[in-house]
Protein backbone atom coordinates (compact mmCIF):
# COMPACT_ATOMS: atom_id res chain seq x y z
CA UNK A 1 0.00 0.00 0.00
CA UNK A 2 0.82 3.72 -0.93
CA UNK A 3 2.05 4.98 2.70
CA UNK A 4 1.89 8.92 2.97
CA UNK A 5 4.37 10.94 4.82
CA UNK A 6 2.31 11.30 7.71
CA UNK A 7 1.73 7.65 8.59
CA UNK A 8 4.98 7.28 9.33
CA UNK A 9 5.38 9.84 11.71
CA UNK A 10 7.50 9.41 14.82
CA UNK A 11 5.18 10.57 17.19
CA UNK A 12 2.41 8.00 16.44
CA UNK A 13 2.52 4.77 18.91
CA UNK A 14 2.10 1.53 17.38
CA UNK A 15 -0.24 -0.31 19.71
CA UNK A 16 -2.79 1.72 20.60
CA UNK A 17 -6.36 1.00 20.19
CA UNK A 18 -9.25 3.77 19.00
CA UNK A 19 -11.37 4.43 21.66
CA UNK A 20 -14.08 5.97 19.77
CA UNK A 21 -17.99 4.94 20.28
CA UNK A 22 -18.41 1.67 17.97
CA UNK A 23 -21.52 2.37 15.26
CA UNK A 24 -22.91 1.61 12.26
CA UNK A 25 -21.25 3.19 9.13
CA UNK A 26 -23.53 5.91 8.00
CA UNK A 27 -25.69 5.66 11.60
CA UNK A 28 -25.26 8.67 13.65
CA UNK A 29 -27.10 10.10 16.94
CA UNK A 30 -28.53 12.91 15.13
CA UNK A 31 -29.53 10.41 11.95
CA UNK A 32 -31.27 7.96 15.32
CA UNK A 33 -32.99 11.22 16.44
CA UNK A 34 -34.22 12.74 13.27
CA UNK A 35 -36.12 8.63 12.28
CA UNK A 36 -37.38 8.18 16.21
CA UNK A 37 -38.96 11.65 16.12
CA UNK A 38 -40.76 11.28 12.45
CA UNK A 39 -41.52 7.43 13.66
CA UNK A 40 -43.04 8.79 16.99
CA UNK A 41 -45.49 11.15 14.77
CA UNK A 42 -46.48 8.78 12.37
CA UNK A 43 -47.64 6.05 15.27
CA UNK A 44 -49.27 8.89 17.18
CA UNK A 45 -51.41 9.30 14.05
CA UNK A 46 -52.34 5.69 13.60
CA UNK A 47 -53.41 5.63 17.18
CA UNK A 48 -56.05 8.13 16.35
CA UNK A 49 -56.71 6.48 12.85
CA UNK A 50 -59.91 4.63 13.72
CA UNK A 51 -61.70 7.69 15.46
CA UNK A 52 -61.90 9.11 11.31
CA UNK A 53 -65.30 7.69 9.90
CA UNK A 54 -65.56 6.39 6.97
CA UNK A 55 -63.54 6.43 3.42
CA UNK A 56 -61.37 9.38 4.61
CA UNK A 57 -60.02 7.68 7.08
CA UNK A 58 -57.83 6.16 3.87
CA UNK A 59 -57.47 9.67 2.09
CA UNK A 60 -56.08 10.85 5.70
CA UNK A 61 -53.85 7.46 5.73
CA UNK A 62 -51.94 7.76 2.85
CA UNK A 63 -51.60 11.95 3.09
CA UNK A 64 -50.30 12.10 6.07
CA UNK A 65 -47.58 8.90 5.80
CA UNK A 66 -46.45 10.38 2.51
CA UNK A 67 -45.97 13.66 3.98
CA UNK A 68 -43.97 12.60 6.85
CA UNK A 69 -41.87 9.97 4.56
CA UNK A 70 -41.05 13.13 2.51
CA UNK A 71 -40.20 15.81 5.51
CA UNK A 72 -37.81 12.93 7.47
CA UNK A 73 -36.24 11.79 4.52
CA UNK A 74 -35.15 15.45 3.82
CA UNK A 75 -33.84 16.27 7.11
CA UNK A 76 -32.09 12.17 7.99
CA UNK A 77 -30.30 12.63 4.60
CA UNK A 78 -27.74 15.83 6.24
CA UNK A 79 -26.77 13.50 8.51
CA UNK A 80 -26.30 10.33 6.44
CA UNK A 81 -22.82 8.62 5.23
CA UNK A 82 -23.98 7.15 2.54
CA UNK A 83 -24.13 9.57 0.11
CA UNK A 84 -21.04 8.34 -1.59
CA UNK A 85 -19.92 4.83 -0.85
CA UNK A 86 -17.12 2.17 -1.53
CA UNK A 87 -15.28 -0.56 -0.36
CA UNK A 88 -12.48 -3.41 -0.92
CA UNK A 89 -10.88 -6.18 0.09
CA UNK A 90 -7.22 -6.06 0.08
CA UNK A 91 -4.00 -7.60 1.61
CA UNK A 92 -2.23 -4.46 3.39
CA UNK A 93 -0.15 -3.17 5.85
CA UNK A 94 -1.36 -2.79 9.48
CA UNK A 95 0.70 -0.54 11.30
CA UNK A 96 3.50 1.75 10.66
CA UNK A 97 7.54 0.12 11.56
CA UNK A 98 5.96 -3.18 11.04
CA UNK A 99 6.15 -5.38 7.79
CA UNK A 100 3.20 -7.46 9.19
CA UNK A 101 -0.03 -7.64 6.72
CA UNK A 102 -3.80 -8.42 7.37
CA UNK A 103 -6.43 -9.13 5.04
CA UNK A 104 -9.25 -6.60 5.53
CA UNK A 105 -12.37 -5.05 3.99
CA UNK A 106 -11.76 -1.03 4.13
CA UNK A 107 -14.94 0.78 3.70
CA UNK A 108 -15.25 4.48 2.21
CA UNK A 109 -18.48 6.52 3.53
CA UNK A 110 -18.94 10.17 2.65
CA UNK A 111 -21.62 12.13 3.94
CA UNK A 112 -22.72 16.26 3.50
CA UNK A 113 -21.02 16.91 7.04
CA UNK A 114 -17.81 14.32 6.77
CA UNK A 115 -16.25 10.56 5.86
CA UNK A 116 -16.65 7.47 7.70
CA UNK A 117 -13.55 4.69 7.21
CA UNK A 118 -13.93 1.59 8.13
CA UNK A 119 -11.85 -1.46 8.94
CA UNK A 120 -13.27 -4.70 9.00
CA UNK A 121 -10.75 -7.81 9.23
CA UNK A 122 -11.21 -10.97 7.33
CA UNK A 123 -11.32 -12.85 9.95
CA UNK A 124 -11.80 -10.02 12.38
CA UNK A 125 -8.98 -11.86 14.86
CA UNK A 126 -5.47 -11.12 13.12
CA UNK A 127 -2.40 -10.99 14.89
CA UNK A 128 -3.65 -11.43 17.90
CA UNK A 129 -5.90 -8.19 17.97
CA UNK A 130 -9.78 -7.75 16.96
CA UNK A 131 -9.56 -5.52 13.89
CA UNK A 132 -12.56 -3.62 13.76
CA UNK A 133 -12.47 -0.33 13.13
CA UNK A 134 -14.76 2.56 12.53
CA UNK A 135 -13.79 6.50 12.66
CA UNK A 136 -15.33 9.50 11.39
CA UNK A 137 -13.90 12.64 10.75
CA UNK A 138 -16.58 15.80 10.26
CA UNK A 139 -16.33 18.98 8.31
CA UNK A 140 -19.06 20.82 9.35
CA UNK A 141 -19.70 24.14 10.92
CA UNK A 142 -17.78 24.66 13.94
CA UNK A 143 -15.64 21.43 14.27
CA UNK A 144 -12.07 20.85 12.38
CA UNK A 145 -11.15 17.82 10.28
CA UNK A 146 -7.20 18.46 10.67
CA UNK A 147 -7.49 18.59 13.66
CA UNK A 148 -9.32 15.40 14.06
CA UNK A 149 -6.70 13.66 11.65
CA UNK A 150 -4.13 14.88 14.05
CA UNK A 151 -5.80 13.00 17.02
CA UNK A 152 -6.03 9.62 15.17
CA UNK A 153 -2.59 10.22 14.31
CA UNK A 154 -1.87 10.30 18.00
CA UNK A 155 -4.34 7.26 18.98
CA UNK A 156 -2.12 5.12 16.80
CA UNK A 157 -4.97 3.99 14.13
CA UNK A 158 -4.06 1.38 11.49
CA UNK A 159 -2.32 2.19 8.03
CA UNK A 160 -5.27 2.06 5.79
CA UNK A 161 -7.88 4.43 7.95
CA UNK A 162 -5.20 7.34 8.23
CA UNK A 163 -4.16 6.44 4.48
CA UNK A 164 -7.73 7.40 3.19
CA UNK A 165 -8.37 10.16 6.15
CA UNK A 166 -5.11 12.09 4.94
CA UNK A 167 -6.75 11.73 1.52
CA UNK A 168 -9.95 13.97 2.67
CA UNK A 169 -7.35 16.57 4.85
CA UNK A 170 -7.28 19.86 3.51
CA UNK A 171 -3.61 20.30 3.18
CA UNK A 172 -3.50 17.01 0.65
CA UNK A 173 -3.08 17.33 -2.95
CA UNK A 174 -5.71 15.72 -4.23
CA UNK A 175 -8.17 17.85 -3.30
CA UNK A 176 -10.93 16.01 -1.80
CA UNK A 177 -11.57 17.86 0.91
CA UNK A 178 -12.47 21.04 -0.96
CA UNK A 179 -14.60 18.80 -3.44
CA UNK A 180 -17.05 16.97 -0.71
CA UNK A 181 -17.14 19.97 1.00
CA UNK A 182 -18.54 22.18 -1.01
CA UNK A 183 -20.69 19.42 -2.62
CA UNK A 184 -21.98 18.78 0.89
CA UNK A 185 -22.41 22.84 1.83
CA UNK A 186 -24.56 23.47 -1.40
CA UNK A 187 -26.46 20.37 -1.08
CA UNK A 188 -27.36 20.56 2.58
CA UNK A 189 -28.25 24.43 1.94
CA UNK A 190 -30.81 23.61 -0.70
CA UNK A 191 -31.97 20.28 1.13
CA UNK A 192 -33.09 22.87 4.41
CA UNK A 193 -35.09 25.13 1.98
CA UNK A 194 -36.95 22.44 0.42
CA UNK A 195 -37.81 21.05 4.15
CA UNK A 196 -38.93 24.35 4.64
CA UNK A 197 -41.38 24.43 1.39
CA UNK A 198 -42.44 20.90 2.75
CA UNK A 199 -43.47 22.54 5.96
CA UNK A 200 -45.55 25.16 3.80
CA UNK A 201 -46.92 23.08 1.65
CA UNK A 202 -48.49 21.13 4.82
CA UNK A 203 -50.18 23.98 6.01
CA UNK A 204 -51.63 25.19 2.55
CA UNK A 205 -52.89 22.10 1.92
CA UNK A 206 -54.81 22.32 5.25
CA UNK A 207 -56.53 25.23 4.06
CA UNK A 208 -59.13 25.91 1.10
CA UNK A 209 -56.27 26.50 -0.85
CA UNK A 210 -55.06 23.41 -2.91
CA UNK A 211 -52.90 25.10 -6.06
CA UNK A 212 -50.65 27.12 -3.59
CA UNK A 213 -50.24 24.01 -1.97
CA UNK A 214 -49.36 21.81 -4.60
CA UNK A 215 -47.05 24.77 -6.21
CA UNK A 216 -45.04 24.55 -2.89
CA UNK A 217 -44.48 21.03 -3.47
CA UNK A 218 -43.28 21.83 -6.91
CA UNK A 219 -41.15 24.05 -5.46
CA UNK A 220 -40.15 21.39 -2.71
CA UNK A 221 -39.14 18.84 -5.59
CA UNK A 222 -37.24 21.34 -7.52
CA UNK A 223 -34.91 22.22 -4.53
CA UNK A 224 -34.53 18.32 -3.72
CA UNK A 225 -33.00 17.61 -6.97
CA UNK A 226 -31.44 20.92 -6.93
CA UNK A 227 -28.95 19.26 -3.54
CA UNK A 228 -28.80 16.00 -6.13
CA UNK A 229 -27.38 17.76 -8.92
CA UNK A 230 -24.91 19.72 -6.82
CA UNK A 231 -23.75 16.62 -4.72
CA UNK A 232 -23.49 15.23 -8.65
CA UNK A 233 -21.47 17.51 -10.52
CA UNK A 234 -19.03 18.56 -7.77
CA UNK A 235 -18.11 14.83 -6.50
CA UNK A 236 -18.37 13.07 -9.97
CA UNK A 237 -14.82 13.98 -10.53
CA UNK A 238 -12.41 11.31 -8.72
CA UNK A 239 -9.35 13.89 -8.71
CA UNK A 240 -6.91 10.77 -7.66
CA UNK A 241 -7.02 7.15 -7.01
CA UNK A 242 -7.37 5.48 -3.79
CA UNK A 243 -4.93 2.81 -3.66
CA UNK A 244 -4.99 -0.15 -0.69
CA UNK A 245 -2.14 -2.85 -1.03
CA UNK A 246 -2.42 -3.96 -4.58
CA UNK A 247 -6.85 -2.98 -5.02
CA UNK A 248 -8.29 0.55 -5.97
CA UNK A 249 -11.25 1.54 -4.01
CA UNK A 250 -13.37 3.04 -6.43
CA UNK A 251 -16.75 4.98 -5.13
CA UNK A 252 -20.41 5.16 -6.19
CA UNK A 253 -23.73 6.82 -5.19
CA UNK A 254 -25.01 5.23 -2.04
CA UNK A 255 -28.10 4.74 -0.52
CA UNK A 256 -29.51 8.83 0.81
CA UNK A 257 -28.44 9.54 -2.74
CA UNK A 258 -31.19 7.06 -4.89
CA UNK A 259 -33.52 8.07 -1.83
CA UNK A 260 -33.39 12.01 -2.03
CA UNK A 261 -33.64 11.50 -5.86
CA UNK A 262 -36.56 9.23 -5.39
CA UNK A 263 -38.17 12.14 -3.17
CA UNK A 264 -37.37 14.72 -5.34
CA UNK A 265 -39.38 12.92 -8.10
CA UNK A 266 -41.89 11.96 -5.53
CA UNK A 267 -42.87 15.10 -4.77
CA UNK A 268 -43.30 16.85 -8.22
CA UNK A 269 -45.15 14.07 -9.51
CA UNK A 270 -47.52 14.75 -6.44
CA UNK A 271 -47.60 18.48 -6.61
CA UNK A 272 -48.17 18.00 -10.35
CA UNK A 273 -51.03 16.15 -9.45
CA UNK A 274 -52.35 18.47 -7.20
CA UNK A 275 -52.34 21.65 -9.35
CA UNK A 276 -53.89 19.03 -12.50
CA UNK A 277 -56.67 17.99 -10.21
CA UNK A 278 -57.44 21.46 -9.16
CA UNK A 279 -58.36 22.71 -12.45
CA UNK A 280 -60.06 19.20 -13.89
CA UNK A 281 -61.55 17.36 -11.16
CA UNK A 282 -61.55 19.79 -7.75
CA UNK A 283 -64.75 17.95 -6.47
CA UNK A 284 -62.44 14.55 -6.18
CA UNK A 285 -59.38 16.61 -5.29
CA UNK A 286 -61.45 18.15 -2.24
CA UNK A 287 -62.42 14.27 -1.20
CA UNK A 288 -58.90 13.75 -1.06
CA UNK A 289 -57.22 16.63 1.01
CA UNK A 290 -61.20 16.20 2.90
CA UNK A 291 -61.85 19.84 2.66
CA UNK A 292 -65.85 20.56 3.41
CA UNK A 293 -67.96 23.53 1.74
CA UNK A 294 -69.90 23.08 -1.24
CA UNK A 295 -68.97 25.63 -2.73
CA UNK A 296 -65.25 24.93 -3.54
CA UNK A 297 -65.74 23.35 -7.12
CA UNK A 298 -67.80 26.14 -8.44
CA UNK A 299 -65.16 28.67 -6.85
CA UNK A 300 -62.19 26.77 -8.14
CA UNK A 301 -63.92 27.88 -11.57
CA UNK A 302 -65.05 31.47 -10.38
CA UNK A 303 -68.59 30.94 -11.59
CA UNK A 304 -70.80 31.50 -8.91
CA UNK A 305 -71.13 34.41 -5.95
CA UNK A 306 -71.50 33.33 -2.48
CA UNK A 307 -74.46 33.96 -0.66
CA UNK A 308 -75.21 34.08 2.98
CA UNK A 309 -78.72 33.34 4.13
CA UNK A 310 -79.94 34.58 7.84
CA UNK A 311 -82.23 31.70 9.62
CA UNK A 312 -83.95 34.48 11.71
CA UNK A 313 -85.34 35.88 8.27
CA UNK A 314 -87.29 32.78 7.63
CA UNK A 315 -88.39 32.43 11.08
CA UNK A 316 -89.88 35.62 12.23
CA UNK A 317 -90.76 36.43 8.52
CA UNK A 318 -91.36 40.07 7.92
CA UNK A 319 -92.45 42.73 10.94
CA UNK A 320 -95.37 44.32 10.48
CA UNK A 321 -94.97 47.81 11.42
CA UNK A 322 -98.62 49.28 11.37
CA UNK A 323 -99.49 50.90 14.55
CA UNK A 324 -103.19 51.24 15.70
CA UNK A 325 -104.55 53.94 18.03
CA UNK A 326 -108.20 53.77 19.43
CA UNK A 327 -109.17 56.37 21.39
Amino acid sequence: MALSPSSLDPRRPAALVSTQPRHAPGISVPLLIVILVFLALAASFLLILPGIRGHSRWFWLVRVLLSLFIGAEIVAVHFSAQWSVGGVNTNTSYKAFSAARVRAHVGLHVGLEGINITLTGTPVQQLNETIDYNESFNWRLGENYAEEYSEALEKGLPDPVLYLAEKFTPSSPCGLYRQYRLAGHYASATLWVAFCFWLLSNGLLSMPVPLYGGLALLTTGAFTLFSIFAFASISSVQLCPLRLGSATLTTHYGAAFWVTLATGILCLLLGVAVVSLHYSWPSALRTFLDQSGKDYGSQAKGSSPLILNNPLHKQFGALDLTTNTNL
